[in-house]
């Protein structure tokens, strides 16, 4: 039997970044997309966010890529959103997502980072995050926020996040 254990640290963000994940909202969306995960046997090591974003630390599956992982956490969450919680608007999230490797020897510090994210928002606003993630891992964070193409270079290397 095959022994695979790739750990992916993810960022997704709602349609247009919108503010629709609130305090009385995000914690049961949180354990809503924890339960989904483990019934599709998915490795979900904690998920958390802020107002617009989810950040989610899981191990890839040796079947699964990681846009089929990632999918399969927005797309079902994003259907118990609008069925569920009732949004005063139809909640989507953005196409696009924002995925890394995650070494063993970080797996605790980026645990951390995730359930910090309240703590963190509070001095860091969303497009400040993802300049600093787009700056430290070389990819177009205007892509990711919404601003530019995919073909556009950052710190010199191409900028071509994966796409959900």
């Amino acid at each position: 039997m095959s022994y695979v254990r790739i750990w992916i640290h993810g960022v997704f963000a709602t349609k247009h970044r919108e503010p629709l994940l609130t305090d009385a909202v995000r914690p049961a969306l949180c354990e809503h997309i924890l339960l989904n995960a483990r019934k599709k046997q998915l490795f979900l090591d904690c998920v958390n966010g802020y107002h617009e974003h989810l950040h989610c630390l899981f191990q890839l599956p040796g079947a699964r890529d990681v846009g089929e992982t990632i999918q399969l956490l927005k797309g079902e969450s994003s259907f118990w959103m609008n069925h569920e919680q009732n949004p005063s608007q139809r909640f989507a999230w953005q196409d696009d997502y924002f995925a890394v490797s995650v070494s063993e020897s970080q797996v605790e510090t980026v645990r951390r980072y995730i359930h910090r994210q309240e703590d963190h928002h509070r001095s860091h606003s969303f497009e400040e995050e993802a300049e600093a993630f787009g700056r430290k891992f070389g990819w177009d964070r205007g892509y990711f926020l919404g601003r530019r193409g995919p073909s556009a270079k950052a710190n010199g290397k191409t900028g071509k996040p994966l796409r959900g």
